[in-house]
């Protein structure tokens, strides 16, 4: 057990919040004096415990020459610290029957591990240590590296379309730092120093920066104690967290380019901007997107794939962003469809839905929809933990997590239809054709 080399820090705030609805998530929260805000859930059904870290760092917040520094930590705060061996850290939660992951996007990196809830003080002192001691040295930057490099040539490099993301991006975003996907660039971890590493994490991988949530089978004042145990003797971070303010300007003009991929059939990309993510228009387009491409029964995929066969997938993907994201729609065309052909038919639909919106009966089966995933999002304790955590951050509010099916439920037929028109605008749109190799033209 770690020596406490101080006294405990005083706990600053505690809320409470009552069950009012049956589907109400109840939770206590409260801050540690270093800025650690800790969020917790008690669900007694199973015996057992998630715990999630979220640090509010990801690839928005790296240097433009030093991108792909949030992906690479997911990775390198695996290989573990000064009281934990190299290689132990996996070892250690899946010895005691526990599973653990972590991913990193645009805005945050996220870290977690289930286990029986009789070893929530494992949890605890493994997710401390990674926050006060991990050992960053240059072995593990070297190791990391080549699991970076593996990861990028499985997900981005040999994936047919895979670098739709990362080709999209750079040509949405021309001056905010969302124009890098959070892989990064390779070329920029190869060229950093230790120094580099370690700065990173000094800055961002601090309780001031860090969002702890512990959700399952657990006694609040036990957990309350143990948090204090374990995290209040982690000194608060003494750089400045660095927040872009950076406003991307309003695109005017559409963005037009192909792509040669190693593929064999023809793909369309189209990107819309979008607001910031606590917009009150996120819902509705979240909803926009389910009505057009979610599920066999949506508007594209009955026009598209089923009706015309013109396409083999289609899909639409609001990425909503802190600061502003990106509408991704996308299809894959039919053998012998041209990309033009695709695309002149997934413009005609975006056209009927900004003119004639969603009839009553579509509309009230996208509801029905909607409610059954926003429940079924919170239908775990792994998802609760994750939606807790977030409200916070990106929200300000943990209590929003109870507000979401509200949101949609605001969101009427008429907002859709608006909304398709503000956003899914050919002014200022990025549209991609992926076309294989063997059809570039020879210089």
């Amino acid at each position: 057990m770690r020596k406490i080399c101080f006294l405990m820090m005083t706990i600053t705030s505690m809320l409470v919040v009552p069950v009012i609805a049956q589907n109400e998530i109840e939770f206590h929260e409260f801050d540690l004096e270093n800025g650690l805000h800790v969020i917790m859930h008690k669900d007694n059904t199973t015996p057992i415990v998630v715990t999630s870290v979220l640090y509010h760092v990801g690839s928005k917040n790296e240097d433009p020459e030093r991108t792909g520094f949030a992906h690479f930590f997911e990775h390198l705060l695996f290989e573990g610290s000064e009281n934990i061996g190299r290689g132990e850290y996996m070892k250690k939660i899946q010895s005691e029957g526990g599973t653990l992951n972590a991913f990193t996007s645009n805005d945050i990196t996220y870290y977690y591990e289930t286990l029986p809830s009789n070893k929530l003080e494992l949890a605890l002192y493994m997710e401390s240590e990674r926050m006060l001691h991990a050992k960053i040295d240059q072995v593990g930057v070297d190791t990391q590296r080549e699991v970076v490099k593996e990861e990028k040539r499985q997900r981005y490099d040999n994936q047919p379309y895979g670098t739709i993301l990362p080709e999209t991006l750079k040509r949405a975003y021309a001056k905010h730092p969302y124009q890098w996907a959070p892989i990064g660039s390779l070329d920029h971890l190869n060229a950093a120093t230790l120094e580099e590493f370690m700065d990173f994490y000094n800055q961002f991988y601090v309780p001031n920066n860090a969002t702890l949530t512990i959700a399952g089978d657990i006694d609040y004042d036990q957990t309350k104690a143990w948090v204090e145990k374990y995290f209040s003797e982690i000194p608060k971070g003494e750089k400045d967290i660095y927040r872009p303010n950076i406003t991307e300007p309003a695109k005017t003009e559409e963005t037009r380019d192909i792509i040669y991929d190693n593929i064999q059939i023809p793909a369309v990309i189209q990107a819309y901007n979008l607001p910031p993510k606590k917009d009150p228009d996120s819902y509705a387009m979240d909803m926009l997107s389910t009505y057009l491409t979610g599920g066999n029964s949506s508007l594209m995929t009955k026009e598209l794939v089923d009706k015309q066969q013109k396409a083999l997938a289609v899909a639409a993907i609001p990425l909503d962003l802190e600061d502003g994201g990106i509408f991704i729609m996308y299809g894959i065309t039919n053998m012998g469809v041209q990309a033009e052909e695709l695309e002149t038919e997934i413009d005609k639909l975006i056209k009927q839905v900004q003119e004639e919106g969603v009839s009553e009966r579509d509309f009230e089966k996208l509801q029905n929809i909607i409610e059954n995933d926003v429940v079924s999002s919170n239908s775990t304790l792994s998802g609760i933990a994750q939606s807790l955590s977030q409200s916070y951050v990106f929200f300000g509010e943990t209590g929003h997590i109870n507000e979401v099916l509200e949101k949609y439920r605001a969101v009427s037929r008429e907002d859709l239809k608006r909304v398709a028109n503000k956003y899914l605008t050919l002014d200022g749109r990025v549209v991609l054709y992926y076309l294989p190799k063997s059809t570039q033209p020879q210089d």
